[in-house]
């Protein structure tokens, strides 16, 4: 099987700083203290990682720089669309719970999707840190990483924003929905 060029056309890159230059931009409170010119310097000594950020956009996540990682220096991006993205919706947590399913298996797994497109599920305390930026998935949910002991018995966790709270969920890894898929984040 032929590997994957992770590394986008000129048309493609140019096209996706637009994107994100704007959306940087217009979402200051995000990162006040960060420069766009930091970031985008960064993505250009990265090809891969603009390439998965790419792939964030494309499935509609809507990524955004959230924080700066002050011990690796590292700029860190999250899925920042108002509802879970689109394109990743109606997935199982993982191959495990795909393969536990008898019938009507979805196409593909959430933490599948996140490592081909190089990017990390988001963890319950990113998630609440994600929140802290704006109201997410007020209509709908993700998949957020689950703790090892609650995946060994066939569990997976989900998040979501009700009634001006962040709520911490559970269903079997094997379940899938048509308003769950699952928030990502990139370092660079």
């Amino acid at each position: 099987m032929a590997s994957i060029k992770k590394e986008l056309p000129v048309e493609e890159r140019d096209e996706l700083f637009k994107i994100l230059m704007v959306r940087f931009n217009k979402n200051m409170n995000r990162h006040a203290a960060i420069k766009w010119g930091d970031v985008q310097a960064k993505l250009e000594a990265s090809p891969a990682k603009l390439w998965s950020l790419n792939e964030m956009e494309l499935t509609g996540g809507e990524p955004d720089v959230v924080a700066l990682d002050e011990k690796t220096g590292e700029y860190i991006f999250y899925d920042c669309s108002a509802e879970t993205p689109k394109g990743r919706r109606s997935v199982c947590y993982d191959r495990e719970g795909w393969e536990s399913r008898k019938e009507h298996r979805p196409e593909n797994t959430a933490i599948d999707m996140a490592a081909d497109m190089g990017i990390e599920i988001l963890d319950e305390a990113q998630y609440r840190e994600l929140q802290k930026l704006g109201n997410f998935d007020a209509k709908t949910s993700s998949w957020i990483k689950t703790p090892a002991g609650i995946r060994k018995h066939g569990g997976a966790v989900f998040a979501d924003f009700r009634y001006n709270a962040v709520f911490v969920y559970h269903n079997g890894a094997g379940s899938y929905y048509a308003a769950r898929a699952f928030r990502g984040l990139l370092r660079v």
